[in-house]
């Protein structure tokens, strides 16, 4: 009896699930997602369905929906004893059906994620995942694969129809044009992500080598090349346990996004799907008898005859009229024909781009008649920027006059298309030649007249025009710079106007993070103080060459405002200087204009120079005060008034001078100055542009 028991005892041991293997060789296998079983396991959210026949229907013909589908169980991702990322293979496939021909909208992607709800994720460009305040966050955790069809500029989209690895943001850290390598082929063939056909796609992590792969297939077999490698350790973004699963989303126009299958496997590679064996797409329903459909189809045919022979004549005759609106007549300036800046932007074609950003792309052009060089703004159909902007900047900067503006010259709108005329600045903008690997370094005497063109030209929209212009949107990458390198404040998109004396309203909190100041998520309302916030963080760029905030940076430089703080009160404020200039710099200069963008970077709007003080102060027409008040801390700690290190840079007294400088001294009233308001999350120093991964 007893040698039974120990045999029965050891059969039922052995049939026992396998602990180890149910956490670290974890298999999913769904060969469409119909049946109790499967359904259980999914969980969705959004406008995410389950079809009648088995279908994952992520999103539908709705405009700026999102819809999650999540294996509804944690999956281990990392051992627990050295943190190390498993490796993990993954195929689905997919299916993008546009709601019109060729224009997709947005696409979908693979999502490894500590949340299977992702919370405050938004549509359109951000595909359901992140939204804009998180986004590019090391916090996210978020590893995706994207499948985009719509070309986003914010982004650095390559076209519409790419594939991404997406680490924490939607600035995919490498992409390819949708395609696949069939076997025996050495040339990539194109694949249209729209095409309504069925796509099998391979997702593999390699842990030993740190590298993440992709690839394509129309059909069911594997290819032996993938069209996008990456090598990348994800051991730092991966947690413990995390959700696996799919993200789509909508935005002006609409796809609907389908899973038909799909396998997944940790430490293993994940089984190839047959597509014959997956659900298809269901047929539409036909609603109508076949004699309604032959009497509609005659009616149309007759109708397109009568049309087609009208259209003609009127198309004959005024092939491309603009049709002009009241509301045109009266903005001004210059209102060109929409032909002319075709031909002069030869046709608005790639090679002509001179610069892109959310807005749409910027084009080089040569007015034909006058042989004039112009920049051409085509504002795109999803930019944030639409028609209210548009005319903003057009009424705005079309009746500005300063040699330190950009000038507008004229626009055009032609439809769907919004175009603006400005001069063409051949030097391009000013973050070109600050951060990263710059276009050439520029010399200390070409920074210090750049700050002096952009407070100048500042000090004119803010006092010197009929009109209180507030910027609202003064960025390195909005400085452009002429022949001659001078500075020259442009992209009015934003622009407020009021009159003189009079208080803003309130208004939607807009600009760009790093620039915005503390005030506006309070009061919403923008003034001439919070432009010269944003000039402070200018200032500061100019002299160290670094971005408001720099992710990759040590903890203690993260903020350039606080590092730079930290360095005067150490006394060593030189040390933040731009290496790149050597020794090549006025000590003088630099320190005013170090110690002027600590002034205007303060949290407390009254504590900071106007911009007649701040063109006194670089004009040499007025020194600066002895003592400053602490820009404030980000944690919003207050920090007193710390003792200016004057008499180890004459700023402010004595008649020790470099260059041209004054020593009269000035009159400067400063108010507050003893503290700093409660900081806002996110309202404080935040990157000016997306950092490359």
């Amino acid at each position: 009896m007893g040698f039974q028991r120990f045999i029965l005892c050891w059969v039922f041991l052995l049939f026992l699930p396998n602990p180890a293997k149910t956490q670290l060789d974890q298999e999913l296998n769904f060969n469409g997602f119909n049946g109790v079983s499967n359904s259980s396991n999914m969980s969705l959210n959004g406008v995410a369905s389950i079809e009648p026949n088995g279908m994952l229907k992520l999103t539908n013909d709705t405009l700026r929906v999102l819809g999650h589908a999540f294996y509804s169980a944690p999956v281990r991702f990392k051992n627990s004893t050295d943190g190390k990322a498993f490796s993990f293979s993954t195929s689905f496939v997919f299916t993008i059906v546009p709601e019109y021909p060729k224009l997709g909208g947005h696409g979908l992607a693979f999502i490894i994620s500590p949340s299977k709800s992702l919370p405050g994720s938004l549509p359109s460009q951000y595909l359901g995942i992140l939204n804009a305040t998180v986004v590019g966050n090391f916090s996210n955790h978020i590893f995706a694969v994207e499948f985009d069809t719509v070309q986003d500029f914010e982004f650095g989209d390559i076209n519409d129809n790419h594939v991404g690895i997406d680490i924490n943001s939607l600035a995919s850290n490498k992409s390819t044009p949708a395609g696949f390598f069939s076997n025996g082929n050495s040339t990539k063939e194109n694949l249209n992500l729209t095409s309504g056909l069925p796509i099998q796609a391979w997702v593999d992590y390699d842990s030993v080598k740190n590298q993440v792969t992709v690839m394509l297939s129309p059909d069911s077999i594997k290819p032996r090349s993938p069209i996008l490698t990456f090598d990348v350790d994800l051991s730092p973004i991966l947690e413990d346990f995390m959700y696996v699963g799919f993200s789509a989303s909508t935005g002006m126009l609409a796809s609907s996004h389908y899973v038909s299958g799909w396998s997944f496997k940790m430490n293993g590679e994940a089984k190839s799907l047959d597509l014959e064996a997956l659900p298809k797409l269901p047929d539409p329903k036909k609603k109508h008898s076949s004699a309604l459909i032959v009497g509609i189809s005659l009616s149309v045919l007759v109708f397109f005859i009568l049309a087609a022979g009208l259209g003609f004549y009127i198309v004959h005759r005024i092939k491309n009229a603009e049709v002009i609106e009241p509301w045109e007549l009266d903005i001004g300036p210059h209102r060109f024909r929409y032909n002319e800046l075709k031909q002069a932007t030869r046709g608005f074609r790639d090679k002509e781009v001179i610069g892109f950003g959310g807005f749409g792309k910027v084009y080089k052009g040569t007015l034909p008649n006058s042989e004039t060089q112009v920049a051409v703004k085509r504002i795109s159909n999803e930019s944030r920027q639409g028609l209210q902007e548009f005319v903003s900047e057009i009424a705005t900067i079309g009746r500005l006059r300063h040699r330190n503006l950009v000038q507008l010259l004229g626009w055009c709108r032609r439809r769907g298309d919004l175009l603006l005329v400005y001069d063409f600045m051949p030097n391009g903008s000013l973050d070109k030649y600050l951060f990263e690997k710059p276009k050439a370094i520029l010399s200390w005497e070409q920074r210090f007249k750049i700050a002096q063109n952009v407070a100048s030209g500042l000090l004119y929209l803010h006092e010197g025009w009929e009109q209180t212009v507030i910027h609202r949107d003064i960025k390195a990458g909005n400085v452009l710079l002429d022949s001659e390198m001078n500075g020259r404040l442009g992209d009015f998109g934003l622009a407020k106007l009021y009159e003189h004396g009079a208080n803003p309203t309130t208004t939607r909190v807009v600009g760009t993070l790093g620039y915005l100041a503390p005030e506006l998520t309070r009061t919403g309302k923008p003034t001439p103080s919070s432009d010269v916030f944003a000039l402070g963080a200018l200032l500061l760029e100019l002299v160290c060459g670094r971005r408001p905030i720099e992710p990759k940076a040590l903890p203690e430089e993260l903020m350039l405002v606080d590092w730079v703080w930290e360095k005067w009160k150490a006394g060593a404020i030189l040390e933040v200087v731009d290496p790149r200039l050597g020794a090549e710099f006025d000590d003088l200069e630099a320190v005013v204009v170090l110690k002027l963008g600590l002034m205007c970077s303060n949290n407390t709007p009254k504590a900071r120079p106007t911009m007649r003080q701040v063109v006194r102060y670089l004009e040499g027409e007025a020194a600066l005060p002895d003592a400053v008040a602490s820009p404030g801390a980000y944690d919003g700690k207050k920090r007193g008034e710390f003792e200016d290190y004057v008499h180890s840079y004459p700023t402010s007294s004595g008649c020790e001078k470099a260059s041209d400088w004054s020593c009269d001294d000035a009159d400067v009233d400063f108010e507050g100055g003893s503290g700093s308001p409660p900081s806002v999350s996110g309202s404080r120093r935040g990157g000016s542009d997306r950092y490359p991964s």
